[in-house]
């Protein structure tokens, strides 16, 4: 497959995160032609241009139609804030692009079921950015569950906590503004629902709670505005297999940096793992002398892949951005046609019907179905 070309829109963190994964991926794993850095987009010409040169791609603009237009880019990834995700996305599959878009993917169920049917209509890949499922330790995990190593699941519970929105007298910003959706439940909840997805399959029956830690937050110009989103939801579901799980994500979470806590309980063991130790995962198997059994730790190495094509040695640890490159090669892998490991915009809607769905059984106060 020749080199494919790529815009990128958005040089913000997850902006800056993509273009590492296109410089890295490779040189990490040299099963893949090099991608050319083709067309950045950004706010203005200046900011553009400047970006551009850092992180090497050949040209900018300050407009991200220029982008999705230029005939040398064949994948386009989507890194803006939520609510432009389904404009962007939408525009470069009708100009017949591939699309990597950051998560969520929409700030309302329309939204993504527009961009779901754009998909579908371009015959281009479409995948959202769910970095932690390429994890080595969650591979690892999915294939423990494959195997039976803990029998059958029935319970589940997920956590996801960290502490940037924690500090009440922080300003106003865009995640407190309700165009950017309902807050935790989408700009949090659907990470730990895209491991549901791929571990035990997505809930079939929710009920849910939400808070405003902060009813109001200060403005830079003086004054204050009410807080629009909810910082806090706790979400009890029932899977399809019949199995209980919460799920409780809280971005006001002082002391919590980066943590998705999994806990997945079965028949003959358990499965746990947190992001904020991200090398490792805990085994417990109820077998054996009883006054040996206890939770052993397994930590990644080459024995994990594709750990190995990063670091040649066990215990070293992989990070974020590594994750990132590794889901640049699953996409690379899938637009040439073989398997991969990856949310497509299929599995990215049933998330996103989850996730509204969650925000009505809110509204309603009792429990709601979601509808395949």
């Amino acid at each position: 497959m020749k080199p494919l070309g790529i815009g990128l829109i958005g040089t913000g963190y997850m902006g800056k995160c993509h273009a590492l994964a296109w410089n890295a991926v490779a040189p990490t794993f040299g099963d893949v032609a090099r991608p050319r850095l083709v067309h950045l987009g950004e706010t203005n010409e200046t900011l553009a241009r400047a970006k551009a040169a850092e992180l090497g791609f050949a040209r900018g603009s300050g407009d991200w139609r220029a982008v999705v237009a230029d005939p040398e880019v064949d994948v386009v990834s989507v890194a803006t804030p939520n609510q432009f995700h389904a404009e962007m996305a939408i525009a470069a599959l009708e100009a017949g692009k591939h699309v990597w878009c950051e998560k969520p993917m929409a700030t309302s169920e329309a939204d993504a079921a527009a961009m779901l049917e754009a998909a579908r209509a371009s015959g281009k890949v479409a995948v959202l950015g769910y970095n932690y499922i390429q994890n080595p330790a969650i591979r690892h995990l999915k294939r423990l569950l494959e195997e039976g190593a803990i029998g059958a699941v029935n319970h589940v519970r997920v956590e996801m906590d960290e502490d940037f929105m924690a500090d009440g007298a922080a300003p106003f910003g865009w995640k407190s503004d309700a165009g950017s959706g309902y807050g935790a439940l989408d700009d949090f909840a659907v990470h730990p629902l895209s491991l549901l997805a791929v571990l035990v399959g997505p809930p079939a029956r929710v009920v849910t709670d939400m808070a405003k830690p902060f009813a109001t937050r200060p403005l830079a110009d003086g004054g204050s505005r009410d807080v629009e989103t909810h910082d806090i939801a706790n979400v009890l579901f029932r899977l399809a297999s019949g199995a209980s799980g919460s799920l409780l994500v809280n971005r006001s979470a002082w002391g919590r940096k980066g943590r998705i806590a999994l806990q997945i309980f079965g028949s003959e063991g358990a499965l746990v793992y947190d992001q904020e130790r991200m090398n490792e995962l805990q085994l417990y198997q109820a077998k054996g002398s009883a006054a040996e059994q206890g939770f052993r730790t397994i930590l990644t190495g080459t024995a994990h892949p594709p750990y190995e094509r990063f670091i040649p040695a066990p215990g070293h640890g992989l990070g974020f951005n590594d994750l990132k490159v590794i889901e640049a090669r699953e996409l690379i892998r899938r637009i040439g046609g073989e398997p991969a490991h990856l949310i497509e915009f299929e599995t990215g809607f049933r998330i996103e019907r989850t996730v509204h769905a969650m925000a009505r059984a809110f509204e309603t106060g009792g429990w709601t179905d979601i509808d395949d």
